[in-house]
């Protein structure tokens, strides 16, 4: 009797066949009815389950988009929202802060203005590394 590894097919002989319209709705038809599974035709016919799930969603009567069932406790739901909840509050306050920070700056620069005077502080100098009188903290020899 032959065994099924004299009748493998090389991976070019595999990638140049084409399966004909009616075998894949066959298939398709099997696996709905729950004759066979996806792995089962995959290793009973040499075809990757990417190219299986193709023709599911090709040919297949059960591939309008499904809705997704999420189960998830009380607890989880409350904390849910008390996060969602947290986090607009949080928004909110941070734009408070970025509308209070404007009118602050704005209020300086026209502080500036008003009375020539430099109120912020500039980038270009260098704070003293020292507190006091430079020259009292020199030792004397």
């Amino acid at each position: 009797m032959a065994k099924r590894s004299q009748f493998k097919m090389s991976v070019r002989e595999r990638q140049n066949r084409t399966f004909s319209e009616g075998f894949k709705k066959g298939k398709v038809k099997d696996i709905e009815q729950g004759l066979s599974t996806v792995s089962e035709v995959c290793k009973a016919y040499e075809v990757s389950s990417a190219a299986v799930y193709k023709w599911l969603k090709a040919y297949g009567t059960n591939q309008e988009k499904k809705e997704r069932m999420i189960v998830e406790s009380q607890s989880d739901t409350h904390s849910l929202l008390f996060l969602k909840q947290k986090v607009a509050d949080l928004e909110r306050l941070v734009g408070q802060k970025q509308v209070l920070l404007e009118f602050q700056n704005k209020l300086i620069d026209l502080a500036e203005e008003t009375y020539g005077i430099d109120i912020k502080k500039k980038s270009s100098s260098q704070p003293s590394g020292t507190s006091g009188d430079a020259e009292s903290s020199i030792p004397s020899v």
